[in-house]
């Protein structure tokens, strides 16, 4: 039974009740027996039957759909800005209700909505500084420019997590690492995602979704890493890519993923995206055509004569004429660098005179 339905039959009872009520008080004046009662509390009841919910529960969902859209940085300076412009509306209420006539008993009124919309704008609006002064305080280390509040914004600011960058492992290690400063932020349906993988019947992507289980608990143990999962949410969308781009065009904060779909389409809706593979591929090796890599060959290749090697950084090094020497660590010469979707491709040949290890 939904929480709309319970609403609704206890606004029928009391609209029914006071239609009853009134229905006998409009039938002692004008007559007419039980008749009005009857009408009255018919009417009464088909109104708290259909527009209890509309001043009831619609306004609570709205307002937690609100309030779950604003970082709690935002709500907390709104709060400290709200009671300060209230105290000083406190403190120049006798003055101000001294003022003669109308003056005195308006403007006071006046005064609390003024200092108190103030209070609110301004803290919000330097609420960086706020935490950064509140961090000092404290005894926490502040990164050099905090009090401009840039610095300090982008050392506190909310990443939004996909599921395929928690199945994918590689976040727990990045975000040890320090190379992630802020809050990452999970939200329940994201989770709720995770949780289906995990219980799939299949079995590969039953080990995925565990795998991710077990990347998450791991950032939630790391005490170097501040991990928030969110009970918030994007109303009438069901995908969860498409909650995660609104909700960080609403948050104004960054998508961490690895999903290429993802990305492109945050991109195009002006959502800053942090893909972890186009991290990957930045931190990789340099190499120019002409420079010697030492390369254990360990397959064949799609082509004839071909052979596949690896370097230490994973990226696919494929050597002409390296059939012959798998299994064994070889010179050989760059001869052309290949970047594609999924990543670097090295091209190299065996020189004369190559060297092993036999």
């Amino acid at each position: 039974m939904s929480i709309d339905f319970i609403f609704r039959l206890l606004g029928m009872t009391i609209l029914t009740l006071a239609g009853t009520y009134l229905g006998i008080d409009f039938a002692e004046i004008y007559g007419g027996g039980s008749f009005y009662a009857i009408i009255f509390a018919a009417t009464g009841a088909l109104i708290g039957l259909i527009l209890t919910p509309y001043v009831t529960t619609r306004p609570m969902k709205t307002l937690r759909s609100l309030l779950g859209r604003i970082s709690a940085e935002t709500l907390f300076a709104a709060l400290i800005g709200l009671v300060s412009g209230l105290i000083i509306s406190a403190l120049l209420a006798f003055p101000l209700s001294m003022l003669p006539g109308i003056f005195g008993d308006v403007i006071p009124f006046l005064g609390v909505l003024l200092f108190g919309y103030l209070g609110v704008s301004v803290f919000i609006m330097r609420q960086a500084d706020i935490m950064g002064m509140l961090t000092a305080i404290r005894g926490g280390d502040v990164p050099e420019g905090a009090g401009g509040g840039s610095n300090w914004s982008k050392m506190n600011r909310t990443i939004l997590l996909d599921t395929s960058v928690i199945i994918d492992g590689r976040i727990a290690d990045i975000a040890s690492t320090g190379f992630l400063p802020g809050t990452l932020l999970i939200p329940r349906f994201v989770l709720n995602e995770l949780q289906y993988v995990a219980d799939s019947p299949d079995g590969l992507r039953r080990q995925r979704g565990r795998r991710g289980m077990e990347v998450l608990s791991t950032l939630q143990k790391d005490p170097n890493v501040m991990v928030r999962i969110s009970d918030i949410d994007v109303d009438g969308i069901r995908e969860v890519d498409s909650k995660l781009v609104v909700l960080g065009r609403q948050l104004k904060c960054p998508v961490l993923t690895n999903d290429y779909n993802l990305n492109k389409v945050a991109e195009l809706q002006g959502v800053t995206v942090l893909n972890i593979n186009e991290l990957a591929n930045a931190v990789k090796s340099v190499v120019l055509p002409g420079e010697l890599l030492r390369i254990n060959v360990i397959q064949e290749g799609k082509e004839r004569d071909q052979g596949v090697g690896y370097m230490e950084d994973g990226t696919m090094v494929v050597v002409e004429n390296g059939r012959e020497v798998i299994g064994e660590y070889t010179d050989v010469s760059v001869t052309k660098v290949l970047q594609t979707a999924a990543g670097r491709m090295i091209f190299a040949r065996i020189g004369e005179g190559y060297h092993n290890d036999d």
